[in-house]
């Protein structure tokens, strides 16, 4: 990565940080309006600052707003979607999971009236954590798509799904644009729903759908595909073989990879994928309540090094930290950073 001011293995989360517990708290008067809109914000904006402390303390050299103003990186932003009706899951009892999401059918064409508001979040981030880099991320249209049943406005079948995705694709761009104007030099689109597109929607055009929402985005575009991550679970089969070439054909400067959940595995694949890309690979198992040692992250990043250039690497976790308590987000974050520094000094000693 070449980015000034930044070493050889930089280091930086995914996008969502661990909430305090005084969050998930809040979120419950917020759900029951007992919060005024002062009190929301003031709430969201003291998460944001913890974020970015946690970040900056375990030294980080890539800050991000950890999402806080979410939950789970995407399901309060389908708050800002227009023309939509909420379905309810048909378990809402019993350990968490991915059937308990929130899902939505359309009433008429989804629209963003008022954006997805990942431009004020950049904005305060660029406010709380002054002078450093920065990166904003944002969820990309196939997650989307995911908790969304095509219905009145498009139609049912293929034509109604691929109807559906043109038109996230068009408010994801334009999101993607301004937050460009704003100043956002490296921007993350999260694509989770790449390794389990829409019914009917094959990975290639799955791939297509990506590339038309970066079309035209200037500047340090990354894209993070991973195989999901709703309380630890991924909800998708975890072979990047089956993917590989989906995501080797998408048009960014990075791809944000899931590596560490998988013992490593596929880790050769990214010679192939470092002729083309810059890598962000996640060396830090946040599905996991194993805490590594910085030993055990030096180790896994030596084995990204045999297949990618230290000039080209990114040093991350394999997705964000919303689903593990804060005491380990930040035990994995200092870990992360520390094993990260063993190997950059063997390299510059080299």
């Amino acid at each position: 990565m070449d980015t000034p001011g930044l070493p050889l293995l930089p280091t930086m989360g995914v996008g969502s940080y661990a909430s305090p517990a005084w969050l998930h708290a809040a979120r419950e008067k917020i759900r029951d309006q007992s919060f005024g809109a002062d009190d929301i914000e003031e709430t969201l904006e003291d998460a944001t600052r913890i974020a970015v402390a946690d970040q900056v303390e375990a030294g980080l050299d890539v800050i991000s707003d950890g999402e806080m103003r979410r939950q789970r990186f995407v399901y309060d932003l389908y708050e800002r979607l227009g023309g939509l009706r909420r379905v309810l899951p048909g378990r809402r009892a019993g350990v968490p999971g991915h059937d308990m999401a929130p899902r939505f059918a359309t009433t008429e064409r989804v629209t963003a009236p008022e954006g997805l508001g990942v431009v004020a979040e950049f904005r305060l981030l660029s406010r709380l954590a002054p002078g450093r880099p920065l990166k904003v991320a944002l969820p990309g249209p196939l997650t989307f798509a995911a908790s969304l049943q095509p219905a009145e406005g498009y139609g049912l079948g293929s034509g109604g799904v691929m109807a559906m995705l043109g038109d996230l694709v068009s408010l994801v761009q334009r999101e993607l644009m301004l937050l460009t104007a704003a100043g956002a030099g490296h921007i993350q689109l999260d694509e989770p729903g790449l390794c389990r597109p829409p019914s009917g929607v094959s990975l290639e055009e799955a791939a297509s759908v990506v590339n038309r929402a970066l079309d035209g985005v200037p500047g340090r575009i990354a894209v993070h595909v991973c195989f999901g991550n709703n309380a630890g679970r991924p909800s998708a089969d975890r072979s990047l073989a089956r993917v590989f070439p989906a995501i080797q054909s998408i048009r960014c400067r990075q791809l944000v990879l899931e590596f560490a959940n998988r013992q490593m595995a596929e880790v050769e694949r990214l010679a192939e994928i470092s002729e083309s890309h810059e890598v962000a690979a996640g060396v830090v198992d946040v599905k996991s309540f194993h805490l590594e040692t910085a030993a055990d992250v030096a180790g896994r990043v030596r084995q990204v090094l045999r297949f990618v250039p230290a000039s080209r690497l990114t040093v991350t976790a394999d997705c964000g930290f919303s689903a593990l308590p804060r005491w380990l987000a930040r035990a994995k974050l200092r870990a992360m950073v520390a094993g990260a520094r063993i190997v950059r000094e063997s390299l510059e000693k080299s």
